[in-house]
């Protein structure tokens, strides 16, 4: 039996490595979230993923909000239309940017209002092109729901195709 736990103290530490490590195969920066007011019941959360290795988020949830999407804005006929994502790809090595009007986090069913300086956790589940699943942990600032969004926001490159 000691030999078995000789073994595991050793392998242990690896472990953790291997777990920080690939954790950090996405990148998020500057996430946030919109504040509201008394009386919404939904708000965006925003953010730049990259990813090392291609990959795709494929689900969210918050303890925030009763459910949580991944949404993409889309003019149809001249109307701004907002539309359910099963999947957002990830390209490996490419930025994909979550702003208002585009790719964004949708979080519905708010249990209570957000206000400018509360955080927000946000779980992001992570598909790998090998099939397996991982998760990632945000915790996102609540900005202003008046005023301009940070500019980053307003950058409309590197989108992923869908």
């Amino acid at each position: 039996m000691s030999a078995i736990m000789s073994a595991l103290s050793r392998f242990l530490p690896l472990l953790a490595v291997a777990t920080v490590a690939q954790a950090q195969e996405v990148s998020v920066r500057e996430p946030w979230v919109r504040a509201t007011v008394p009386g919404m019941s939904a708000t965006g959360a925003f953010m730049s993923l990259q990813s090392a290795r291609e990959a795709s988020v494929v689900g969210a949830a918050s303890p925030v909000a009763d459910k949580v999407e991944l949404h993409r804005m889309v003019l149809e006929g001249g109307v701004m239309k907002m539309r359910a994502l099963e999947s957002l790809p990830l390209p490996a090595g490419k930025a994909v940017k979550l702003v208002p009007g585009g790719y964004h986090v949708m979080l519905m069913g708010l249990k209570k209002p957000l206000a400018a300086g509360d955080s927000v956790p946000i779980r992001l589940d992570i598909r790998e092109a090998d099939g397996s699943l991982r998760t990632l942990e945000i915790q996102a600032p609540v900005r202003p729901l008046a005023g301009p969004a940070p500019a980053a926001s307003h950058e409309h490159s590197g989108h992923a195709a869908h």
